[in-house]
C-alpha cells in the first residue's frame, strides 16, 4: 500500500470508512440528479463506481459476480 495513496487510505481507515464513502458517494448522486445537472452526476457517478469498486475488493467480489448476478435476472 503506497504512502500517500487515497485507496491505500480508505483500506487502512477499514471497512466501516470505505461503507462510508459509498454512502456519501450514493448521496451526491441523488443530489445531482435531483439538480437535472448531467455533468454532476456523471462525475458523482464515477465516484460512486470508484468506492463501490473499492467496497467490492474489501469484500473479495469480483465485478464478474455482480455481472453474473445481473445476467441470472434476466433469465
Amino acid at each position: 500500500m503506497p504512502d500517500g495513496s487515497y485507496v491505500a487510505s480508505l483500506f487502512k481507515a477499514g471497512q466501516d470508512k470505505i461503507i462510508q464513502k459509498v454512502g456519501e458517494e450514493a448521496t451526491e448522486v441523488i443530489i445531482a440528479a435531483k439538480n437535472e445537472s448531467k455533468q454532476r452526476i456523471i462525475c458523482e457517478v464515477a465516484d460512486l463506481w470508484f468506492h463501490i469498486l473499492v467496497m467490492l475488493v474489501r469484500f473479495d467480489i469480483s465485478p464478474d459476480e455482480i455481472m453474473k448476478e445481473l445476467n441470472n435476472r434476466n433469465k
